[in-house]
């Protein structure tokens, strides 16, 4: 499990082997994006536009598409949930997994249900609950929790994952062949998908007008999970919904392209609801929990765009910092540039705590320009910074930035430090009498200074002229 440090001091002690295994695994994923993108379409920046136009509609009326949508459900013979929080929804959940006597269940890969903790909640009240996602299932092995959104092991490289498998008996010997690793994995889950009585998953996109659930998986494992349990439970933050179901050629030519760079995802399920009567298999219950935990909070704020984000991974995948601290260091379920900004807000008691995420980018834009919902999340950030400073919320070792507002804004001051700036560097000034200073420079390393003859250039350059 992950420990509390900063962000900083985390991306400090992370070893080679895992930065390599982020930084190939993210590098690889924003070429493939770039590439499929921009052959499919000739300006990919109208299709943001318009799906952050969709997304923006949504949210502003989301009560009355929440009305449509559980109306829609209903008539197709699902059961309907809300859930206020977290803790709401894991007990609706297991209410609904007790009446129906259920005592294991496969589950699918949901950012939602990693967000509340669920798979340990229903462990300790007694229910098997196993993932059936491959990369879900290795971190459940290694009680560990994942690093990123869309591929939750980028952490980890094929021979931990081989010696994972011998350590838990699913392998009889060792080996790192990623397609035997996978035909191992899929041995050991098919007892276990006829074994469940149950199955859980989240949902991509929920249409108001139809009531149809979406999920997109590369692995087919949501259908194993269904197919032969007689009860389906989907776990859905409010904010996944879309209007109408045209909206989807929209949304699902972004999410393959920007999440793993396909033209589409290879299994897209359209969900009607339970088994009819002329299908030979499938759930014959279907309950869907509408979870809020924190996002009509986030709705009200002045971050709302965020709840845009279709969880495809882009922005994590193009972040420099993301690359070299990976998504553990963020301390939550969601990592990188949409972690910082929506980990802080949608766990508004842990605010103080998460302060330092907003703060851990170079607001270099990357993050803006690969989403496939067009959130400005540099701007974001800068807001949540502003939050934090306004609720006096400080991280250590940084330093105030009064004494430089006052030295920028003064043009003699600004002078004299450019004519004196070289005299630093031979200066000992990791030794800095002012604490914060020190503090601070013993986390950086100042580049050698050059500057200082810009003036004297330009006054011998107009005194030529």
């Amino acid at each position: 499990m992950i420990g509390n440090q900063l962000i900083d001091q985390y991306a400090r002690n992370i070893t080679d082997e895992k930065q390599h295994s982020v930084l190939n695994g993210s590098a690889a994923g924003t070429e493939k994006r770039y590439q499929v993108l921009h052959k499919d379409f000739e300006n990919p920046d109208e299709l943001r536009k318009l799906a952050a136009s969709i997304k923006d509609h949504t949210l502003h009326h989301l009560g009355d598409y929440l009305a449509k949508a559980e109306q829609a459900l209903v008539s197709r013979g699902v059961n309907v949930h809300f859930a206020a929080t977290g803790d709401d929804a894991k007990q609706t959940i297991l209410s609904i997994l007790q009446g129906h006597g259920v005592t294991a269940l496969t589950k699918a890969k949901s950012m939602a249900a990693e967000e509340i903790h669920l798979n340990p909640f229903l462990i300790e009240n007694g229910i098997e609950c196993l993932e059936s996602d491959l990369g879900e299932f290795i971190i459940q092995l290694d009680d560990d929790i994942p690093s990123h959104i869309v591929k939750p092991i980028i952490h980890k490289n094929r021979r931990e994952i081989a010696k994972t498998f011998l350590r838990e008996g699913i392998a009889a010997d060792y080996n790192d062949d990623p397609e035997t690793i996978t035909r191992r994995a899929r041995v050991h889950l098919r007892e276990k998908y006829m074994q469940a009585q149950a199955g859980i998953t989240g949902a991509n996109f929920v249409c108001a007008d139809t009531g149809r659930m979406l999920l997109v998986t590369n692995e087919g494992n949501s259908r194993f999970g269904m197919a032969p349990s007689n009860v389906h439970i989907a776990l859905v933050g409010i904010e996944k919904l879309i209007p109408r179901e045209k909206d989807l050629s929209v949304f699902l030519n972004l999410l393959g392209r920007s999440a793993t760079g396909q033209q589409l995802t290879v299994y897209t399920e359209f969900i009607n609801g339970p088994k009819s009567a002329n299908q030979p298999d499938g759930p014959e219950h279907m309950h869907v929990v509408f979870m809020d935990n924190g996002r009509t909070d986030v709705l009200a704020s002045n971050c709302k765009e965020i709840l845009r984000c279709i969880r495809c991974g882009a922005c994590q995948n193009v972040c420099p910092v993301y690359r070299q601290a990976s998504g553990h260091a963020y301390r939550s379920t969601y990592g990188g540039p949409v972690g910082a900004v929506l980990s802080p807000l949608l766990f508004g008691d842990r605010f103080p705590e998460l302060a330092d995420l907003p703060k851990a980018s170079s607001l270099c834009g990357a993050c803006n320009e690969v989403c496939p919902v067009d959130i400005p999340i540099p701007d974001l950030l800068l807001r949540l910074r502003d939050k934090a400073h306004r609720e006096h919320i400080h991280s250590p070792a940084a330093i105030p930035m009064a004494p430089f507002a006052t030295l920028a804004t003064s043009p003699s001051l600004w002078r004299t430090a450019m004519t004196m700036s070289k005299a630093m560097n031979h200066l000992p000034i990791h030794v800095a009498p002012i604490k914060p200073l020190q503090d601070w420079l013993g986390q950086r390393t100042l580049p050698e200074s050059h500057g200082g003859d810009f003036r004297k250039w330009y006054k011998a350059r107009k005194a030529d002229q």
